[in-house]
């Protein structure tokens, strides 16, 4: 593997690499988003920001985006309905799981909260607190379901993430607590809550590092 910004072949990747790739598209999203907002008044806008992203040169915009319609095509007509059969279920499977449950029910203790609480809206913590529990089921969604075994390492990943998020959103809860804008009767209720969904992640995250020891042993 030369060049890890590139996307993975066929060789199986584990957690790390995994990690380490997604570690990169994360910085190349944060830095278009940047370059967006510096020069979204320039009248030379996308060439500025193709530049400085390193892309193919924007002269040459129509026929890339040309090729890549031509990939989604193939890409379509390659997917069998066997495999679109398999995704489904994938993602029918994950919104029955516990931990799905788990999120949602975190999600509607939020709305509620702040349907009632119109100063908690737009504060800081409260809106960091809100989107890393966001963010935590996004990731699970992303980690478990639509991934074959052989990329057993990308869900592991992604699963860090999601944990990393729920540790995110305890931090942002414990900081309404000390603050004394949240009683700690439903401090704790929303702490338990994603404690819950930690635990189920860390499970998960055994499970599935054992399937890897068995399919690919200590590689």
């Amino acid at each position: 593997m030369s060049d890890e910004n590139e996307f993975p072949n066929e060789e199986a990747w584990d957690e790390y690499k995994w990690e380490r790739f997604l570690q990169q598209q994360d910085q190349n999203t944060e830095k278009y988003f940047q370059l967006l907002e510096k020069y979204m008044d320039h009248p030379d806008c996308d060439e500025i920001v193709a530049e400085e992203m390193g892309w193919t040169i924007f002269e040459a915009a129509e026929q890339e985006q040309e090729h890549f319609e031509n990939f989604l095509t193939e890409a379509v007509e390659y997917l069998s309905d066997e495999e679109e059969q398999e995704y489904n279920d994938e993602f029918e499977e994950f919104t029955h799981s516990a931990v799905y449950e788990d999120t949602l029910r975190l999600h509607r203790w939020i709305n509620r909260l702040l349907d009632h609480r119109e100063d908690l809206r737009e504060h800081p913590e409260a809106v960091r607190f809100a989107t890393r529990s966001a963010v935590c089921g996004a990731k699970l969604a992303a980690g478990l379901c639509g991934h074959d075994t052989s990329e057993i390492g990308m869900t592991i990943a992604y699963l860090k993430r999601a944990l990393k998020a729920a540790n995110d959103a305890l931090e942002a809860m414990n900081n309404l607590l000390e603050s004394g804008l949240i009683d700690r009767r439903r401090a704790n209720h929303a702490r338990r809550l994603v404690f819950k969904i930690r635990d189920r992640i860390v499970d998960n995250m055994g499970a599935y590092r054992v399937k890897w020891r068995n399919r690919n042993g200590n590689a």
